[in-house]
């Protein structure tokens, strides 16, 4: 039943929302599903196209991303990337597993 409180229309309100949902979800095909709507999100929001979203970018379409930009961004470049979201809520939920 913990599994179904994660409808799709919640996962989707904000793109932090999602990753951590991606980095829970035991399912194969349904965290391929999360990554594939968390991608287009990303995509949305990457203004310029560079594979990278700044503060800026993130803050009207990731508001997840924009909240927690300074934890996501940790080499502070000033953008971050698909990858560094996915290994953020990776790290999130890692904690959370072992009861931080």
């Amino acid at each position: 039943m913990t599994k179904r409180r994660y409808a799709l229309p919640a996962l989707l309100a904000g793109a932090m929302l999602s990753a951590q949902a991606l980095a829970q979800a035991p399912d194969p095909a349904r965290q391929e599903q999360l990554r594939t709507e968390l991608r287009k999100r990303f995509g949305a929001a990457d203004t310029n196209v560079d594979g990278r979203l700044t503060r800026e970018e993130a803050k009207g379409k990731m508001p997840g991303v924009y909240r927690n930009f300074d934890a996501i961004d940790s080499a502070h470049t000033g953008a971050v990337t698909m990858e560094q979201i996915e290994a953020y809520a990776a790290s999130r939920r890692g904690r959370r597993a072992g009861g931080d």
